[in-house]
């Protein structure tokens, strides 16, 4: 890895609250330009065409990573921010699994970065027809998770036929996979 992203690294860390993520909302640095990564459809990350095999560097980058309303992703530090490709959703969701929490059952799906989230009213599911309908979570920053091969059937085994309608139940939402 070159050093330019071993410095970034080491600035992000830095950066880094100790409880959560970054406050990306409160970071609104002009666009400092765009930077050769690209994010494949796979969830595989590039630097320069070269795939980048530090885990650590990859969920550093998807911590501070965000869409804005023009559609483009970006790196954003306080002082920092360059655009990046991606393919299709910056994210994967590798597994889902259901727990009951208040009486209900929520799923919770585990993304490629380790990261956990409750699909809810705040992320809600939807699907993807440049995937072959595959579902995909909404999250927060305006970025999102494809479900992965792996997870897709763990997903669709967790649905329910509603009227001849396929729905996924969860934290008492109610969401089609159609």
């Amino acid at each position: 890895m070159s050093d330019s992203l071993d410095n970034v690294q080491r600035q992000l860390e830095a950066a880094r609250s100790g409880l959560g993520g970054p406050p990306l909302e409160q970071w609104n640095p002009r666009l400092s330009g765009t930077i050769d990564i690209r994010i494949l459809a796979d969830g595989s990350w590039l630097h320069e065409g070269t795939p980048i095999r530090r885990e650590a560097l990859v969920r550093l980058f998807a911590s501070i990573l965000r869409r804005e309303n023009d559609g483009a992703y970006y790196l954003v530090t306080p002082v920092e921010k360059w655009r990046i490709a991606v393919d299709l959703h910056p994210l994967v969701v590798e597994d889902v699994e259901a727990v009951m929490e208040a009486g209900q059952a929520t799923l919770l799906a585990t993304c490629n970065t380790g990261r956990q989230v409750a699909i809810d009213a705040d992320h809600p599911l939807f699907t993807e027809p440049a995937a072959a309908g595959a579902a995909v979570v909404s999250l927060e920053h305006g970025l999102t998770a494809l479900f992965s091969r792996k997870a897709w059937p763990r997903l669709v085994n967790l649905a329910v036929d509603e009227d001849g309608e396929t729905v996924i139940y969860s934290a008492g939402q109610r969401f089609p996979l159609a």
